[in-house]
């Protein structure tokens, strides 16, 4: 049983204040928390933009205190900045230890606990290593490199440093054509070419330097002899990609050591281990064909740890947690009679288990998994999603966790007993002022006999006597959780309290209810998925507070795909329809986007493959082909940098609407990739979706 112990107290805003003042780049804007007063009570955008985001909690070495950050947004501005602070491992003495005009990232302990390094830009703007006493005080640049640093991890004996720095990668006009110095053109002869927000001109490498506790020495690429091959993987790669044994004379990285059309067709990446003093590399996963990721040394050595998919190809396979013996090179599926997908792992101080989270029934617990036997043992859970493991020798863990209703905040867990401490109160006063919506967890059954969990998000104040519109969300990945999750975009919390019932399923294809349920939808897309979407809406309709008349379908990248989809099948279900980032044309999808790996795995293969039944069933379901059918007005909005699924998509979609005759309304941001970041076009985007629902789903208003 667990039980919710009372938060301590942040530090006020004069001793913060106080110790920072030295920090202050006194020609830069700083970005402070926002003030912030609820006028009703109600959750709006601007309680939303104004809230701070905590993250990247570290432990110190002994235990006794915790880094962590805060980002703020500033809408005048339009960009956020997150400031380090530190406090007691029982929250107390909770103190800001920086203040400056941009971020402090990839921040962490050194010299046991009486330093600190961290990223942060020079006078030039490019991301360099710094470091400051463990009070903020005496602050000092470590490196200078013309690149700029994009990521750090110091060896344990922190004589060593790997630094994640980029390469050039592709040719450009000038290196063909020297005489053309002003030529834009980009010439491309192989795949990969471009990720979700930008055309590939450089890859990440490892470097490795030796540090004396001051100064970083001459800078060695460990991969330089090889091809083109990137470590960190791009896009979304960085330090969790690297491991140091504990005698700092070897380095594991991630890599998927292909380029080109084989790149774009695979996942099959690899653990490599780099021998400091030989020189030689040596792939650890040779024949382990899908996503190896993740690596995480035993604290004495001899057990490396990591993350493991088995299919090439399926960027949404079960993540197993292997072990390999360092000694003996055996390897161990850990959690082969476990059912469900890891999302990281940690170990215990003692080394004997494990700690790591899993989605599971629609939330995301932690599990410790016992070396001995497998034995899984769920250490901390609750009607929310834990988003961080650092274990503690005595006995603690500290992490972060979130609900529909709550972002982050830090925690302890007590291990032993369950019971769990509240750290920080960094949102506190504003959800003081407010009166949240309700989260109610139901049971409904699908057209195939078996039982969906389905979460409603209800009004703050919900009167079960009045009629409420309702919004179906659509969940995009495919196969992305819709647990106890926190968005500053997506939020269901805000739709709620706009006065909206909000639908929330977890449908065929989501992580969490075994792995039969998440790969059903592969190469399914339009069917059973979208049956248990009309199965939530129509249980849900039953009830009579819900005004069924007056129901929207919202939802983004696979979840606009959902959108468009149903604009063409919903038999009158939904009088209004919001589609973001959606997949239109999944024919044009297919050659449009990079990773051929997931296009390939979810949409069967490709449309002129005739004999392929699985893709010829793909193509046929796709939304631009059932437009004659769409009678539903539509919003549609996209970012131009998105290069994942183009804003051609989006577009296609409005003429087609607009063709049609169907009142149709399209939102296209030229600076924005898949997600929308600047803090005045999310606020932007929050006004145009609330507008364009209010005039649809609340006639009345």
């Amino acid at each position: 049983m667990q039980k919710i112990l009372k938060p301590l107290a942040m530090a006020s805003v004069a001793a913060l204040a106080t110790a920072c003042a030295g920090n202050v780049a006194q020609d830069e804007e700083i970005i402070d928390k926002p003030a912030f007063t609820s006028a009703d009570g109600v959750f709006t955008i601007d309680a939303l933009e104004a809230l701070g985001r905590v993250g990247d909690p570290r432990l110190s070495p002994d235990g006794s205190k915790i880094l962590y950050s805060v980002s703020y947004e500033s809408v005048e501005h339009n960009r956020s900045n997150a400031d380090l602070y530190v406090m007691n491992a029982d929250g107390s003495d909770n103190v800001r230890i920086t203040r400056t005009a941009r971020s402090e990232g990839n921040a962490v302990w050194t010299d046991g606990g009486k330093t600190i390094a961290f990223l942060y830009p020079d006078s030039e703007g490019k991301s360099q290593i710094w470091m400051m006493d463990a009070d903020g005080s005496n602050r000092r640049q470590i490196t200078s490199d013309g690149t700029g640093i994009d990521g750090f991890l110091f060896s344990p004996d922190q004589k060593k440093v790997m630094m994640i720095r980029r390469i050039k990668w592709a040719r450009t006009a000038q290196d063909v054509y020297p005489d053309l110095p002003q030529a834009t053109g980009r010439i491309i002869d192989d795949m990969m070419y471009k990720h979700w927000d930008e055309w590939v001109t450089e890859i990440p490498h490892p470097f490795i330097a030796d540090f004396d506790g001051s100064s970083v020495g001459e800078m060695t690429d460990i991969m330089a002899d090889e091809p083109l091959y990137e470590a960190p993987m791009k896009p979304f790669g960085g330090v969790e990609s690297f491991a140091w044994s504990p005698d700092s004379r070897q380095l594991v990285y991630v890599s998927r050591k292909k380029t080109g059309m084989q790149y774009a067709l695979s996942t099959n990446s690899d653990l490599y281990i780099y021998d400091l003093a030989t020189g030689q590399t040596r792939n650890l996963t040779e024949g382990m064909m899908g996503y190896d990721t993740y690596p995480v040394f035993s604290p004495d050595g001899n057990t490396l740890a990591w993350l493991s998919m088995e299919h090439d190809g399926y960027e949404s396979d079960k993540n197993r947690i292997f072990l390999l013996d360092m000694a003996s090179g055996a390897k161990t599926d850990l959690t082969a009679e476990w059912d469900y997908t890891v999302d990281d792992i940690a170990w215990a101080p003692d080394g004997r288990s494990l700690y790591f989270r899993a989605y599971k029934d629609g939330v995301m617990p932690i599990f410790n998994i016992a070396l001995a036997d497998a034995k899984i043992t769920q250490i901390a859970g609750g009607e929310c999603d834990y988003a961080a493991l650092l274990p503690a020798a005595d006995g603690r863990l500290v992490t972060m966790r979130h609900s529909m209703l709550y972002p982050n905040e830090i925690f302890s867990v007590d291990t032993a007993s369950g019971d769990i401490t509240k750290l920080t109160a960094v949102n506190d006063d504003i959800f003081a002022q407010l009166t949240m919506p309700s989260v109610e967890r139901r049971m409904v059954p699908t057209t195939d006999g078996k039982e969906m969990l389905v979460w409603v998000v209800k009004p703050q104040g919900f009167d079960a006597t009045s009629k409420y519109p309702g919004l179906l969300y659509c969940q995009g990945g495919p196969q992305q959780a819709v647990s106890q999750f926190w968005s500053y975009r997506w939020n269901l919390a805000l739709m709620a309290a706009n006065g909206y019932v909000v639908i929330a399923p977890n449908r065929r294809g989501l992580p969490g209810f075994g792995t039969e349920w998440n790969a059903q939808i592969s190469g399914d897309y339009g069917g059973q998925n979208m049956r248990d979407y009309f199965s939530a809406v129509d249980h849900v309709k039953a009830e009579p507070w819900l005004d069924e008349k007056h129901i929207g379908a919202v939802g983004a990248s696979y979840g606009g795909f959902s959108v468009y989809w149903l604009a063409g099948h919903h038999d009158g279900r939904f009088a209004a329809l919001i589609a973001h980032a959606g997949i239109f044309n999944t024919e044009a999808q297919y050659l449009e986007t990079e990773e051929m790996w997931f296009a390939n795995w979810d949409m069967g293969g490709a449309y002129w493959e005739k004999d392929n039944a699985t893709a010829q069933a793909t193509f046929a379901n796709s939304p631009h082909r059932f437009v004659d059918k769409w009678d539903t007005p539509i919003l549609i909005t996209h970012g131009e940098l998105d290069y994942r699924i183009l804003s051609s998509q989006g577009e296609m979609a409005f003429n087609a609407a607009t063709l049609r005759g169907v009142p149709a309304e399209m939102l296209i941001f030229p600076d924005e990739n898949h997600w929308i970041l600047k803090p005045q076009n999310a606020i932007l985007w929050q006004r145009v979706f609330f507008r364009w629902l209010d005039k649809w789903l609340k006639p009345n208003s």
